[in-house]
């Protein structure tokens, strides 16, 4: 027998999810927004944030069939059985800023005792940007640009751009903001990066070397370390002072920086490649932290990669999100980025049960789906007297984590053409290969003997 609210409030479940976001919690930001509904219906306002976050998790489907996921299980239970109008209006009733509420509630790192989500006492985060498709609507075009431009003409949906700060090792969000295309990722990360708490140590690629950016991390006691250009139009970085390292003192928009000028070299049993990579960091003190620390760990930039692609392939699948108005598209990325959160918090939770597991050996693919079978079957939605912190999902998470990670390589290739006649073109070799990776510190440019231009 199932465990679950009572009269209309049932369906309002996330199955076992539903202990990350509890019925209080919901409730809770419910009344800080004067969004409870004023007489009790048959879809009452907690209800529908259920089912908007259930939304998120059953992505490839109508908001009608979410619904009989979330009473599939309620067998025996008088359950509302709301038309696609209803449930429209019960959406638009409730509106986004209950799930801003929510998602400003859960934001932040999933505690972790293992992995690199910590280093030499940082709290090591990425920062990058992505971007979503939205409906094709009157109302949303008004809000929301396509993309112009390239071979086929930009693209055929509204766009809109998503830039977060997440933490590596478990890739939880710390924070996220998005809107339309037309403004930059570098535009959005100002309002984000005045946010950053103290004693973050913040990865980011070349799109973020920005002197201005830099201050607004410093001025918040956090770090930055950041990869940048080195040909035309690489900032001018003065050599003021070499360190034992290899490394260098400058100034960057003002700021005391170290650069870091490697070579790193990729050998595989198809060839070498070489690279060179120029890293600015606010890290100061070479004995603490050795350049060649520095350039391992700015690989750890990728997690956010990562989580993108979880979010955006595991579970949108690629689709067009359904919200056909601004508000609605507001209201659903939140729902999307609390759902994809308290799934984070469920793999670290697991993770945290077993010494020196790895967050990165949690498989997210596992979670999402064990995560849907629990809404089906509506378990675990009220938590017994004693608590189970790793639960079914954790459970099965832990049962086939991932393997330790490799060190492999991929030429950053198409793997599936758009069109099936570019699929046809020359061969390309897609496969991976098992890499060996070795780092030289470069001695950098001439020491400079004025500031002066």
């Amino acid at each position: 027998m199932v465990r679950v609210a009572a009269g209309p409030f049932a369906p309002g479940h996330l199955g076992e999810l539903t202990q990350q976001v509890p019925f209080e919690m919901i409730d809770t930001v419910l009344a800080q927004t004067c969004c409870v509904q004023r007489r009790v219906r048959d879809l009452p306002s907690r209800v529908v944030v259920y089912l908007l976050l259930g939304g998120c998790l059953f992505a490839g489907l109508g908001y009608r069939q979410v619904w009989q996921r979330l009473v599939a299980g309620l067998e025996g239970l008088a359950v509302a059985d709301p038309s696609e109008a209803a449930l429209t209006k019960a959406r638009a009733r409730v509106g986004p800023q209950p799930l801003r509420a929510l998602f400003d509630l859960l934001r932040g790192p999933a505690a972790s005792m293992a992995g690199p989500v910590r280093w030499r006492g940082l709290l090591v985060c990425a920062i990058d940007g992505t971007t979503l498709f939205v409906a094709d609507s009157a109302a949303n075009l008004a809000r929301f640009s396509k993309q112009r431009g390239g071979r086929t003409g930009g693209s055929s949906y509204p766009m809109v751009r998503l830039v977060t700060i997440m933490a590596c090792g478990t890739r939880s969000v710390m924070d996220a903001v998005f809107g339309p295309i037309t403004s930059g990722e570098t535009t959005y990360a100002k309002d984000l990066l005045a946010r950053l708490p103290a004693g973050v140590l913040l990865l980011a690629d070349r799109n973020f070397a920005a002197g201005h950016l830099l201050k607004i991390v410093t001025d918040c006691q956090a770090h930055l370390l950041v990869r940048a250009k080195t040909g035309r139009g690489a900032p001018k970085l003065p050599v003021l002072h070499r360190c034992p390292d290899g490394s260098y003192r400058s100034v960057f928009g003002g700021q005391s920086v170290r650069v870091i000028d490697a070579e790193i070299r990729i050998a595989t049993k198809t060839g070498t490649v070489t690279g060179v990579y120029r890293l600015i960091t606010t890290l100061l003190d070479t004995d603490t932290y050795p350049a060649t620390a520095i350039l391992r760990l700015y690989h750890e930039r990728w997690e956010i990669e990562t989580a993108y692609l979880e979010i955006t392939s595991s579970i949108l699948g690629g689709r067009v999100l359904r919200a056909r108005t601004p508000a609605g598209v507001d209201q659903e990325i939140h729902a999307l980025l609390v759902t994809y959160q308290i799934l984070r918090t469920a793999m670290t939770d697991a993770t945290n049960s077993e010494p020196g597991v790895d967050p990165d050996r949690a498989s997210f693919s596992i979670a999402l789906h064990v995560a849907r079978d629990q809404v089906v079957h509506a378990t675990g939605v009220i938590a017994g007297t004693v608590i189970d912190l790793v639960g079914r999902i954790g459970r099965l998470v832990l049962d086939d984590l991932l393997p330790q990670r490799r060190l492999r390589v991929n030429a950053r290739t198409v793997k599936r053409a758009i069109s099936k006649y570019n699929a046809r073109g020359p061969n390309i070799d897609r496969r991976t290969y098992t890499a060996t990776i070795s780092l030289n510190i470069l001695a950098g440019p001439a020491l400079t003997t004025s500031l002066d231009p």
